[in-house]
This record gives C-alpha cells, structure tokens and sequence, in this order.
C-alpha cells in the first residue's frame, strides 16, 4: 500500500502529522476519524511518488545506517542535556555526520526548528531516516517536558537493536564468505579446466556418461555464453527483490523462514526480542497503548508479526487486553512474552517487566547464533563434500572407461 504524509486535527484543535499507509486518502481519513482526527491534507510520500514514475530503482543505496543514527541520538542526548540549543546541536552533529544525505536532513530540521516548527514534527519530513517509533517518542518528549529522558531510552533501544543485529549478521558472515567461495572456485573450474578435459575426451572418442556431459555443457555454456548466465543473475536478483516488495512475496518468503528449522527460532527469538524492547520503550516514553501497537506493527520485520500486532492494537482499542489479545498468536509469539504482558497488566510494571524480557531474549538470540555457526560448518562442508565428489566422479568416470579399452 503507498504511503500518505498527512496533516489532521483532533477535535480540540490540535494539529497532528506523520506518515501512513492506507489504500488511498479516503481510507486514510477513516483510520484517523477512529483515532479522533480529521483528515486536512495528505500527499503521496516523495519515494513513492519516485517509485511509481521509476519502474527500476536501485536498493540499498543512499540510506542512514542505524550505527549513524545511533551515534546521533546518543551525542543529542549529551548536548541537550550539557544545554546546549537544539538547532546548535543539530548544526554541530551535522558537521560530523558521513552521510551527505543525513547531514542534509539535519540542517533542513535544524532550519525548520529556527523558523519555529517543533523538533517531532520537522522530523516527519524524514520518515525514510527517521521511523515512526523515534518520531513518536520525540513527540511525547515534547509534550511532558522529558525530551532528555526520551533521548536516553531512544539511544538505549538503537544500542540493543544494533548488538542484536551484529549478532544474527556476524552468525552469518562465515557461511556466506564460505559458499561464495565455494561458488567462486566452482565457476573457475567449469570454465577454465572442464573445457580443457572436454577436448580431450573430444579426441579420443569415448561415449561420455550423463554426469560427465553435464558438467562439460554447463562449462561450455558459462565460456561461450557468460553474458547470459551474468544476465540471469541480475534478472534472478532483480526479481526476487521485486517479489520481497509485495505483499504475498513478503508473506510467502517470511513463512518459509518460520518453518526452517535451523532458522526459525532465531526469527522468532528476534522479532520478539524487538517487539518487547519497543513495547517497553513506547510505554515508558508514554505513549498510549493503541499507538504504541501501530508503531510496533510498522517496524517489526516479519510480516506474521506485524500482521499480529496491527489485528491486536484493533483488539485493544476496543477494550480487550493486550495479553488476550495476543493469545491467539502463540504459535508466532513465544508463551512467556504472553505470560509476562499479563503479569505487568496486574502488577502496573509492563515496561520494565518487557525491559527484562527483552534483556532474556537477545541472550537467547546470542546463544542461537552461536550455535548456527557450529551447525551451519558441518552442514556447508557436507554439500562442499557433494559437490567435489560429483565434479571428481564426472571427469574421472571417462579415464576409467578408456583404461579399461586398454
């Protein structure tokens, strides 16, 4: 669904701005009529608007890395707290920023701040650097008067999710470099010594078995025909990308990765890890259940997950409770992320009771990437093994057949 940046008021004369997805402005001022706002503008996001008009775009290109953002938030905080002016802050942490784009961002917020715009609401013009969560928790900073407070869980929350990210990709840095080379050194044979081997057994004139033929026709496809296969390539990553973007790809893709074992319970172990540390987050910041729901629902990953949380935060604005509510999608959430919702129900303690949990979790997430590593090694060199075997047996079969011509 395409994003809307919006403007709505509440019945109080209040004005509120952000982003959201919605199918299109009419379903948009629904959503916001059940929150209690009216719909005054909404425009389609810039990127989507670029993105309708370009039917190819590049990924992973031009964005802020959360190690950046998390560097900011955690220099913001001491700043603030050192006294220092918002807009001095901001002009400072620009100067010291990498990325072009974010020091862009910077010195159009710090010029809208200057210009007497709030610091929540200039933020809105960047939801592509700045998520919905850090916008949010800026926002009831400002509002209660404890901006500093929320700069301090903001740089917490970054912290954990950037020590939980490195983790899962630094469990998955040996098996990649170890397959791409296992690729690479592939690739190199089938073109460099197969097609060699195929003229010789060219010239003696021997009936080559299946295997054999197979192995020699994909060397001789990859010499002759190397544009095509580099063709292939970038059309199979091009399209797999595509299909990530829709809704039934994500959905499709996001299944899988539950179901596989090795993979599975540190998916699971990962997106509950992230939903409780914002839960906590949110609550303690002060936002208000329903909302913090939304928010969670946008940033999780997994797309079950998010679908969970965004049918909960309905259940919740009806006046269910958020343990109940969630209490169908134990096979997704682990029971104990239930259980412990609940006790903080009855105890008043959710967001520390949820710090806690989260703390439990990206343990657990540690300890399973640990052993994906110690799993994943003997699993790569049993298809590494596979794969030297059937590459031997293939150029060796043909030499047995002519020694026993002999």
């Amino acid at each position: 669904m395409p994003k809307y940046f919006y403007t709505a008021k509440s019945l109080k004369g209040e004005s509120e701005t952000g982003t959201r997805e919605a199918k299109d402005k009419h379903q948009l001022a629904r959503i916001l009529r059940r929150e209690g706002y009216v719909l005054i503008k909404a425009d389609l996001e810039k990127e989507e608007v670029k993105k309708r008009k370009l039917e190819i775009s590049l990924p992973f290109f031009g964005g802020v890395s959360l190690k950046e953002k998390m560097f900011f938030t955690r220099n913001l905080q001491v700043m603030i707290a050192s006294g220092l002016p918002l807009p001095r802050t901001l002009g400072i942490l620009a100067t010291q920023s990498r990325s072009k784009k974010f020091q862009k961002a910077l010195l159009d917020i710090r010029e809208e701040i200057t210009k007497g715009k709030s610091f929540s609401d200039s933020l809105a013009k960047y939801p592509d650097i700045f998520s919905e969560l850090f916008q949010n928790m800026i926002k009831i900073g400002e509002e209660a008067g404890t901006l500093e407070e929320v700069f301090k869980i903001l740089s917490q929350q970054m912290e954990r999710e950037h020590e939980l990210s490195s983790k899962v990709k630094g469990a998955m840095i040996y098996p990649a470099v170890i397959i791409c080379a296992m690729l690479g050194i592939g690739i190199l044979m089938l073109v460099m010594v197969v097609p060699q081997l195929a003229e010789t057994f060219a010239e003696l004139g021997i009936e080559l078995p299946a295997t054999t033929k197979l192995v020699i026709g994909l060397g001789v496809f990859l010499v002759e025909k190397w544009y095509l296969f580099i063709l292939f390539l970038v059309l199979f990553i091009f399209i797999f990308w595509r299909v990530l973007k829709t809704k039934k790809g994500k959905a499709t893709i996001d299944a899988l990765l539950l179901r596989v074992p090795i993979i599975s319970p540190i998916v699971r172990k990962t997106n509950s890890a992230s939903m409780v540390r914002t839960l906590s987050s949110l609550i303690a910041s002060g936002v208000p259940i329903v909302r913090c729901l939304e928010i969670i629902s946008g940033a999780l990953g997994n797309f079950y997950f998010k679908e969970a949380m965004a049918e909960a935060a309905e259940k919740v604005r009806k006046g269910e409770k958020l343990s109940e509510a969630l209490k169908p999608y134990q096979n997704i959430y682990p029971l104990i992320v239930i259980q412990m919702i609940e006790v903080g129900e009855e105890t008043g303690e959710t967001s520390s009771i949820l710090a806690k949990l989260a703390d439990f979790f990206e343990e657990e997430v540690g300890r399973a990437t640990e052993n994906l590593a110690s799993i994943i090694e003997p699993v790569i060199m049993l298809i590494i093994g596979a794969a030297v075997g059937f590459f031997a047996i293939s150029m060796v079969q043909p030499m047995y057949s002519i020694l026993g011509g002999l």
